[in-house]
């Protein structure tokens, strides 16, 4: 008396499966711009880091991770000898140099 029947209804396939597919349009374009903001700059920065490392040569002035200037004064496949002062020479991964500086910058 009190009580109404109630009655299934069936939803539409093909809306259920577009709103679906439109939920996931932000996170997919998320991921577009993550990877042109953030993944792509630093792809393009190791490689140029890593073609001035193989191009390093002696007598180049370099700067270390460290903050250290000096010039390269050995040359390993690993390893580089760098000369800080007269005399003073230590040996450096070849990946601690960040920046090679233009001839003469150190006197």
């Amino acid at each position: 008396m009190f009580i109404s029947s109630a009655f299934a209804q069936a939803a539409p396939a093909a809306a259920s499966t577009q709103d679906s597919l439109l939920s996931m349009l932000p996170i997919v374009l998320m991921f577009v711009v993550l990877y042109f903001i953030m993944i792509r700059p630093q792809m393009k920065k190791q490689k140029e880091h890593k073609a001035m490392v193989e191009a390093l040569a002696k007598g180049d002035e370099v700067v270390t991770a460290g903050g250290m200037l000096g010039k390269v004064s050995k040359i390993g496949d690993n390893f580089i000898g760098v000369e800080l002062a007269e005399g003073v020479e230590v040996q450096l991964q070849r990946q601690a140099v960040v920046q090679v500086l233009p001839k003469g910058t150190i006197k």
